[in-house]
């Protein structure tokens, strides 16, 4: 008799394994099973393109599966959000989210994907200070000699940024809200040119990220009379922040992070997370990742996704206040 009760239990607990190992999350067992797309939503050769290749190589490693950057510039990163958004959300893809992801919600009127329910947020990589730059020649010794002569003749100065829309431009409109100046902005195709016309005089002042304009500071040709993150950058420790010039409430910095598709594997998305924030924690990917001008700074998911809610929000209101009517 106790081998006839025993017999049914077998049988029923034989069925139930399978069902349950069926149940797990698809890639969660053998995740990554092959090489890993990254995304990138800019053009070969800039800061988000070498972030970008850094860390895939650290993620290599720790993976054992290749990391592929695909490059996707355009339309303000639409191109390779929607291309993630729409991916089979295993993991195997990825993309390098920006600052271009909070402030494109707000510059058009309708985006193919949800900036914040279309992705699975992985976790921060760091931010980029941006910097307010003069010609080494300027008059402007200091911000605060620019916002009194702003202020004394409005609509006078010019100010170069890139492409209208992007987070330098948009740096500076918010800039101009708070600072209560008028300056004529002037719009330019890439930082090269900007660079080119700022040393030539042909603009008075341009926002531009910290890092690409280092060569240009240390070679005298340019002046950085403040940065516009929460504190001074390293290696400039001479240089404000605009807020500590009395631009109150005045806090810009750009970002990159890394999302899944929305319906990633939660395992999966552990998984990627612990990978990363090992390997921003590594000496030689921080070394590499500061060269670049990145303040380092790793996040869990739900921070993540936290940021990047309060950054569309931000963004939103300075692009209200920028009179910018959407696309």
């Amino acid at each position: 008799m106790p081998r006839m009760r025993r017999r049914p239990f077998l049988l029923l607990a034989s069925l139930l394994v399978p069902t349950r190992a069926m149940s797990q999350p698809q890639g969660v067992g053998g995740f990554p099973t092959k090489p890993i797309t990254l995304i990138v939503p800019f053009g070969p050769g800039g800061i988000a393109d070498l972030t970008a290749r850094s860390v895939g190589e650290a993620i290599t490693r720790s993976l054992g599966q290749t990391v592929i950057v695909d490059n996707k510039p355009g339309a303000g990163g639409i191109v390779a959000s929607q291309a993630v958004a729409n991916a089979t959300p295993d993991g195997h893809t990825l993309l390098l989210m920006s600052n271009a992801t909070a402030v494109s919600a707000s510059l058009y009127r309708k985006l193919p994907y949800d900036a914040v329910k279309s992705f699975a947020p992985v976790s921060m990589i760091g931010s980029f200070d941006l910097g307010i730059f003069v010609p080494a020649s300027s008059r402007y010794k200091t911000l605060t000699e620019l916002i009194d002569a702003a202020k004394a003749t409005p609509g006078k100065l010019t100010l170069g940024t890139i492409t209208a829309g992007s987070t330098q431009h948009l740096a500076a409109e918010f800039f101009k809200s708070r600072s209560a100046t008028s300056m004529v902005h002037v719009p330019y195709k890439g930082t090269p040119a900007v660079l080119t016309a700022l040393r030539s005089g042909e603009i008075d002042l341009a926002f531009e990220i910290l890092g690409p304009v280092l060569p240009q500071l240390s070679g005298g040709g340019l002046r950085c009379l403040a940065v516009t993150g929460p504190q001074r950058a390293e290696g400039l420790s001479q240089v404000p922040t605009v807020q500590e010039v009395g631009v109150m409430g005045y806090d810009v910095a750009s970002w990159n992070a890394i999302a899944a598709p929305a319906g990633t594997p939660a395992a999966v998305i552990e998984r990627l997370n612990t990978v990363l924030r090992e390997a921003l924690e590594t000496a030689a990917l921080r070394d590499k990742l500061s060269k670049l001008g990145m303040r380092v700074r790793a996040s869990t998911p739900a921070q993540l996704d936290s940021h990047l809610q309060a950054e569309i929000k931000r963004w939103a209101e300075v692009v209200r206040a920028a009179k910018i009517e959407p696309e």
